[in-house]
């Protein structure tokens, strides 16, 4: 494009007499330009964009405070479901202009990471409303660090158990593993020391083993060691949460599915534009494929049969067929 000091540069020296191939051969413009120039008398031209996208200044402001000020969130229920067809960059200068929001800071450079190496597990607590009320969850995330792949599932409570249930769940459902699990020094795992020098649980050693990886706690205070699952909680906050609504954990967790596995998986992150269900499928290459079965885990209740047939387990009765009362052990599954 011409300036516009060149522009009246052009318009002027034509006003003086001078010829336009001439000013085309001092000025190195085509012969045309200086006739468009000349035409539109040294003045920049309006240009006024057919395509102009033009967004309701209230249902932007809205969106915005539903969305706890979350552009993605804002973009997706735009474009999904106000059928309004912006791009994320247009939506984010909006936002910006409208005083919404400020201009992002630079974000600080990264490592490379190698496929097949890592993945990363942690839990955080929050607190939402499941059908109104306000109930505490604990969030659990696995995260794959090369292709940036996700699980996600929450729990009303989590102990070593379900932690079991829930490597299983992600696992078998991406059918790989990476040769390591980063996790922090958390009890459910380790069984003594921390960082290089922590001792897994025999039991969680053991159970890694089945699917092809180790854990392996990261130093104390270092927990930008897991900076990608971390990031996952960030994102977890800013563009699951914000805009939706839960009737319960159920429903939650089917949103959560989808979320990290279809929705997170196919969206580009970062500057580089990655794509993680391509990188993953990429990485696949250099992870641990799963056996064809491994058993699921389970706990074992001790428990003895009452005089009606019946044992208890978290509240609720079971029956024991036949007419013995004598104690039985009941195995507990992941309930989904």
């Amino acid at each position: 494009m011409i300036g516009p000091d060149k522009r009246k540069a052009v318009y002027l020296l034509h006003e003086e007499g001078m010829g336009v191939r001439e000013l085309s051969r001092t000025m190195k413009i085509s012969a045309n330009t200086v006739m468009n120039i000349i035409d539109q008398k040294g003045e920049m031209p309006q240009t006024v964009r057919k395509d102009k996208i033009d967004i309701d200044r209230d249902l932007l402001a809205n969106l915005y405070t539903k969305c706890h000020g979350r552009a993605q969130r804002v973009y997706e229920i735009l474009t999904e479901e106000e059928g309004i067809d912006v791009a994320y960059s247009t939506l984010t200068r909006m936002l910006r202009e409208q005083g919404l929001s400020k201009k992002p800071s630079k974000r600080c450079g990264q490592v490379p990471d190698k496929p097949g190496k890592e993945m990363q597990h942690d839990t955080s607590p929050y607190r939402v409303q499941l059908a109104g009320v306000w109930t505490s969850v604990q969030g659990s995330l696995l995260y794959f660090r090369y292709s940036k792949i996700r699980y996600l599932k929450f729990y009303r409570s989590f102990n070593r158990f379900k932690m079991k249930c829930f490597f299983h769940q992600a696992l078998t459902y991406w059918d790989h593993a990476a040769e390591v699990c980063i996790i922090d020094n958390t009890n459910l795992a380790r069984l003594r020391g921390t960082g290089k020098n922590a001792v897994i649980v025999p039991e969680m050693e053991r159970f890694a083993r089945q699917y092809g990886f180790r854990f392996v706690c990261h130093e104390k205070g270092h927990a930008n060691r897991k900076a990608g699952n971390e990031r996952g909680f960030y994102t977890v906050e800013t563009n699951f949460f914000p805009g939706r609504s839960f009737e319960s954990i159920e429903d939650m967790n089917r949103q959560a599915f989808e979320w990290a596995t279809q929705r997170s998986a196919n969206r580009p992150t970062g500057k580089t534009r990655l794509i993680p269900s391509v990188a993953f499928e990429h990485e696949k290459a250099y992870l641990k494929k799963l056996p064809p079965y491994i058993e699921p885990p389970y706990r074992v209740h001790e428990r003895g049969t009452d005089q009606y047939g019946y044992v208890s387990v978290d509240g609720n009765f079971y029956w024991i067929p036949g007419t013995r009362r004598h104690d039985v052990k009941i195995l507990e599954y992941a309930t989904n």
